[in-house]
């Protein structure tokens, strides 16, 4: 693979839901928006590097299992959701290699060789890569939040996408669970307005805009906690400079009053 990959921003949904079929069928938009980014990337990635939503340390920790096992960060689900398994390999070539590179950036980081893969990486990779069969790994967030960090982050392993890399930032553009099935279709609508301009902006203007991002109209009752949001930050970052595309847009996700929206960078 010699091209230089795009980045992409996307939900991972609700839980273990490509294993329930109800679910599944509500989440039928998503799927297809999954499917068809996959469909676009054209040539399998070398491995896939996916910063979900669900996992945050004080500094940057890196999965490094050849065998990840699995994390059932969810409740409320059927009994069978908790034994299901992504059977992916991890990627512990490409760990190290991610070790050095945020050294050379002068960013903290760590070998973490016994998490496992969450919901927001193993929901969506089950629709995207079903065979399980491309080499996976995730990366936490940083406790702290903080916009500029981790755009550097992003900034940092951007060289992976001249590696075969895919990044992926897993979380929500919306995430507030307590409006989720009512009160959120005005604040989501007007937080997604705002996101869309600012990713269609010139880089300097959009990188400006998320660092500022509680600045946007409903920021805060979007992202009571902005943890599905910072994943944007990162794959922003190691795309900073080219021009984002929507590739997904739901003004009625899985029939609640909420507008998500995905990108992909470069």
């Amino acid at each position: 693979m010699t091209r230089t990959l795009p980045t992409y921003f996307i939900s991972h949904g609700g839980g273990p839901w490509p294993w329930i079929p109800d679910m599944r069928a509500m989440f039928a938009s998503l799927e297809a928006s999954l499917k068809q980014m996959v469909a676009d990337h054209g040539e399998t990635p070398k491995a896939i590097l996916m910063i979900s939503g669900h996992w945050e340390e004080q500094d940057v920790a890196i999965m490094s299992s050849p065998k990840p096992p699995m994390v059932y960060d969810y409740s409320g689900f059927p009994p069978e959701t908790y034994s299901i398994t992504y059977d992916a390999p991890g990627a512990p070539d490409v760990a190290a290699r991610i070790s050095d590179l945020l050294t050379e950036a002068g960013i903290k980081s760590k070998l973490d060789p016994n998490r496992g893969f969450d919901h927001g990486t193993f929901s969506v990779m089950e629709v995207m890569y079903p065979e399980a069969n491309v080499p996976l790994l995730q990366i936490s967030l940083l406790k702290s939040y903080d916009p500029a960090d981790h755009i550097a982050i992003g900034r940092a392993l951007a060289p992976l996408r001249d590696e075969g890399i895919m990044i992926v930032g897993s979380g929500l553009s919306f995430h507030n669970l307590r409006l989720i099935r009512g009160g959120g279709e005005a604040p989501s609508a007007q937080f997604d307005a705002w996101l869309f301009d600012a990713m269609m902006a010139a880089p300097s203007e959009r990188r400006d805009a998320i660092i500022n991002w509680e600045t946007a109209p409903s920021a805060r009752i979007c992202h009571q906690n902005e943890d599905h949001l910072v994943p944007l930050f990162v794959a922003l970052g190691a795309a900073e400079n080219e021009p984002a595309t929507r590739i997904y847009h739901d003004e009625g996700n899985v029939g609640m009053p909420i507008t998500v929206s995905n990108y992909r960078f470069g």
